[in-house]
């Protein structure tokens, strides 16, 4: 019939939907390992093009001002129960960030994610900038820093790594690393103690660079979104291609500066009650990219110390501690244009997760909450489809009468169909209300860094990578068969009857290389449909008649 051909498109528009969506994850930026070898170096620069201009700075001063670059020797290591960083002492730049909870794989717990990277010119920048327009009155994040130690570890509860500037005629920086325990968060404060003899004027400066990613999909956007982002009263990204082809410069009061890859973030965080810059930059020679965030010019009298606070994250992207952090941080954990449906799924889930412990038990529970929802409007569609299958012989004979004539046919077909009561795409109501509900917990299964490596039983120890076995993805396909053949057939004609029963074995391969949660959900979801759908067909059809075609 003409009026179902539009589930078919829909079905394989969703079919070629998930298909793209497989390849594109496959073909994501991978997340970083930490190799066993040290940092030795801030990578090679030609001047400090990526030093923010005070008003009074011209180009010609900045290039005056000599270069460094971090050797071995002039880094040191901080380590916490969760975070072991390297620190360049010139400029204190984070070079390298190893999370220590967060292994890259189950199969190598001793290596850790690493989310700062060198290698990938993937660095957490700061300093200091002058009004005055004298580079020498301000140390950016080429001047070179002194400490104590090489080396920083926690003992207590919190660790405190300061860093020393001495400039001329009396200025001195001292730039604070604040570690907590548990804790991805690190507070930075920047104490400049002005002994010159004159006030000192200018504002400090963080930014996150990060070098062209080795894959970037097809150029429709990764599965999961790899690149830069900014709060200004909403979540707005800025990805690589918007950094190349453009500046931003524009002030906001708070916000956030972020580089966002899939699972975990790395963001500076300024005071949220100041207006500060926000600006983007890109530099050719190095392909870095960069995203910068200035506060307000703060004047220091002779003789006093101004400060200036701020904190850098990075970590995973746990909404409840993103949230807590700074407004609209926790949107960084991306849903798309299913946030509508993924979020509240992912709020009862954790709800049930802090119950029963087990990610594998909460999806199959969340499964039953989600098919209770939708009882009523799954049994309509049953009953309409069981009076289809009841009054098939019925049919059959419209179709044999008029079967020269189509339009006769499709004309009586809907004249005995509003008789009887039946809506033709009543079928098509459980898949239709499954859909949103099957995208939205892709995407929490995709970008919630809760569900990484979570564990089920047996051989499932990882629910956000395909099952190893395929045994999820079978059972699937053979409990979507089930659903077919309790179904009277969807479609009158006979090639878009073959495509339907080809439906379970397609959507089987296509299955085959999901997330085994996302698979677990869609089978749970199934044998409920077919125990639901199977009562209410032998209800309708009767003891006597065959309830499976």
């Amino acid at each position: 019939m003409e009026q179902q051909r539009p589930l078919l498109y829909l079905m394989l528009a969703f079919i070629a939907f998930m298909i793209w969506s497989s390849w594109q994850e496959r073909n994501a930026p991978p997340v970083s390992s930490a190799p066993t070898t040290q940092v030795t170096t801030a990578g090679n620069v030609a001047n400090q093009a990526d030093v923010p201009q005070s008003p009074n700075l011209t180009s010609a001063s900045v290039a005056g001002v000599p270069t460094t670059n971090a050797v071995t020797g002039k880094n040191i290591r901080v380590k916490t129960d969760v975070l072991d960083l390297q620190i360049s002492l010139t400029g204190g730049t984070v070079l390298q960030a190893d999370l220590l909870t967060y292994p890259v794989s189950l199969d190598e717990p001793e290596n850790p994610v690493r989310v700062l990277d060198v290698a990938k010119t993937y660095a957490a920048q700061s300093g200091l900038v002058a009004s005055e327009g004298d580079p020498k009155l301000a140390p950016n994040h080429y001047a070179e820093f002194s400490t104590e130690k090489s080396e920083y570890i926690l003992e207590g509860d919190t660790l405190e790594v300061p860093l020393v500037w001495r400039g001329e005629n009396g200025l001195t920086v001292t730039k604070t690393f604040t570690f907590k325990r548990g804790k991805f968060l690190v507070d930075v404060q920047q104490t400049l103690n002005n002994q010159s003899g004159n006030t000192w004027s200018g504002s400090e400066y963080h930014q996150i660079t990060h070098g062209t990613p080795e894959s970037q999909g097809i150029g429709l956007g990764t599965v999961s979104y790899v690149g830069g982002a900014y709060y200004d009263d909403k979540y707005v990204k800025v990805d690589f291609g918007d950094i190349e082809s453009e500046n931003l410069k524009k002030q906001i009061k708070g916000g956030w500066a972020a580089m966002l890859e899939h699972y975990f973030i790395s963001a500076w965080i300024p005071g949220p009650d100041s207006l500060n810059t926000y600006e983007t930059l890109f530099i050719p020679e190095r392909s870095s990219h960069i995203l910068r965030v200035s506060s307000p010019s703060l004047s220091v009298p002779d003789g006093k110390a101004g400060i200036f606070k701020s904190q850098f994250y990075v970590g995973p992207k746990i909404q409840k501690n993103l949230e807590a952090m700074s407004p609209g941080l926790d949107l960084t954990v991306d849903y798309g244009i299913f946030s509508f449906v993924s979020k509240p799924i992912f709020w009862i889930m954790n709800r049930i997760q802090s119950v029963v412990s087990n990610w594998g038990w909460t999806i199959i529970l969340m499964t039953i909450l989600i098919k209770l929802f939708f009882f009523w409007p799954s049994a309509i569609s049953y009953r309409s489809m069981a009076k289809m299958k009841k009054l098939g012989p019925k049919i059959k004979e419209i179709n044999e009468k008029h079967k020269a004539d189509p339009q006769a046919k499709q004309k009586a077909t809907m004249d005995f169909y509003r008789k009887e009561k039946i809506n033709p795409l009543g079928g098509c109501l459980p898949i239709l209300i499954q859909m949103p509900v099957f995208m939205g917990l892709y995407w929490v299964l995709l970008e919630s860094v809760e569900l990484r490596q979570a564990p089920w039983i047996m051989w499932f120890k990882d629910l956000s990578v395909m099952d190893p076995y395929y045994v999820l993805p079978l059972l699937m396909g053979a409990s979507m068969y089930i659903q077919q053949r309790l179904n009277p057939p969807q479609m009158t004609d006979p090639m878009q009857q073959k495509i339907f029963q080809f439906l379970p074995v397609v959507f089987t391969v296509m299955f085959l290389f999901f997330p085994a949660g996302l698979v677990l959900y869609w089978v749970v979801n199934n044998v409920l449909s077919i125990a639901q759908q199977y009562v209410i067909t032998k209800r309708i059809v009767g003891d006597d008649a065959p309830v499976l075609s």
